[in-house]
């Protein structure tokens, strides 16, 4: 039986029509540095997902002038050390909740997919809704046109 990875970083461009989906690592140790390299190319995208534990997703394009441009499903997590990386090195402000506090609070540049077909407001519905991280990454992949391509990549 295929399941997906609790944890894991892609890499989505598109080729043409469609989208190529490339599995980066099957864990989310890989240090965000690394990450950055993977994001040449054309124009929008492409994008590189990393999921950490199911709980949060960390989502990189590359920006004007080559600036990284960085958004965090959720900014209340600084206790996870990718999410404290990311916001650190992308400079997002995390959120200050009460312990009892279990909604999303998505941070940094919601407006990372909006060029390529995704517009914020989209983007905060799924960030909102009850779902794990792997579970919003595939419905931005849904929204994007790369679903298939994505399952393809992470299930083993």
């Amino acid at each position: 039986m295929s399941e997906r990875l609790g944890s894991f970083a892609v890499r989505a461009a598109r080729t043409g029509e469609g989208w190529t989906v490339e599995l980066l690592a099957d864990d989310a140790a890989t240090e965000l540095p690394v990450l950055e390299g993977a994001l040449a190319g054309e124009w929008p995208g492409p994008f590189v997902f990393v999921v950490d534990t199911r709980l949060y997703f960390v989502a990189l394009t590359h920006g004007p002038g080559g600036m990284v441009r960085a958004m965090i499903s959720d900014g209340a997590l600084p206790e996870f050390l990718l999410a404290a990386e990311a916001m650190e090195r992308y400079g997002i402000e995390g959120v200050e909740v009460d312990a009892d506090d279990e909604s999303e609070h998505p941070a940094g540049d919601l407006d990372l997919f909006a060029d390529a077909g995704l517009p914020r407001t989209d983007l905060e519905q799924i960030l909102t809704a009850d779902l794990w991280a792997d579970e919003m990454v595939a419905e931005v992949a849904a929204r994007l046109g790369f679903a298939d391509e994505l399952a393809a990549a992470v299930t083993a």
